[in-house]
């Protein structure tokens, strides 16, 4: 695992819940990286806490699919199989899709607005191949259109599977004839949210998520 930087600790009121949201974002991102041991020493001293509510937190995010617990041996960040993060972005694609189609018929013209801010930086970090700041306007864009369809519980499902493949997701290499594509179905979505036209919209969706499927799955799957 790489060295974890010293941060703030983390206050006593909501630690159980902040201990399993830091490290969810800390395996999202990247920082603790697939089939990475956990170290508990360095996660404790980072966050301030003693070995207990670190190892509940590694125990719900066993439940979650983040993390492996190892017999006797603590526990490593999980790491997934070609074919299942294939099958994961195909669900994805279809939630998102479902999203596209309700946000739609609800997304307000504010809402349609600060998307399309957050595009207009996207494209902006693009052009100066800024791929940090790209992928993260990125990443907002799509849980902004998922957030607008108002569902509820599609949202949760979304946010608990994307997780897991969150970082590949991103993070995959692109050509640039891809990112140039990638890049121009956005401007298409956004002129599809303008026009609340929730077909097209959720067909465009599908087709831009499953256009990674076969990168993030050669560059992150194990290959089992």
């Amino acid at each position: 695992m790489n060295k974890i930087e010293p941060g703030l600790g983390i206050s006593r009121r909501y630690l159980h819940d902040e201990v399993v949201d830091r490290m969810r974002d800390l395996i999202r991102s990247g920082e603790l990286e697939p089939r990475a041991r956990v170290n508990e020493g360095e996660l404790t001293e980072r966050f301030g806490i003693s070995r207990t509510p670190l190892r509940e937190a590694i125990k719900i995010l066993a439940t979650e699919g983040l993390l492996e617990l190892l017999p006797n041996r603590g526990a490593r960040v999980a790491s997934l199989s070609q074919t299942e993060i294939e099958e994961m972005i195909e669900v994805i694609a279809g939630l998102e899709a479902t999203a596209a189609e309700l946000a739609c018929r609800r997304i307000s013209d504010d809402e349609v607005g600060a998307i399309e801010a957050d595009h207009d930086a996207m494209v902006e970090a693009w052009k100066r191949r800024d791929t940090s700041a790209y992928f993260r306007l990125n990443r907002g864009i799509h849980e902004a259109i998922m957030e607008a369809s108002g569902n509820a519980t599609l949202e949760s499902i979304y946010t608990s599977l994307s997780g897991r493949i969150q970082r590949s997701r991103y993070a995959v290499h692109q050509t640039e004839a891809q990112w140039a594509e990638a890049v121009a179905e956005h401007e298409r979505m956004i002129a599809l949210l303008h026009a609340r036209d929730g077909a097209a919209l959720a067909t465009l969706m599908r087709t831009h998520i499953r256009a990674k499927k076969i990168a993030i799955a050669e560059t992150f799957g194990t290959g089992e």
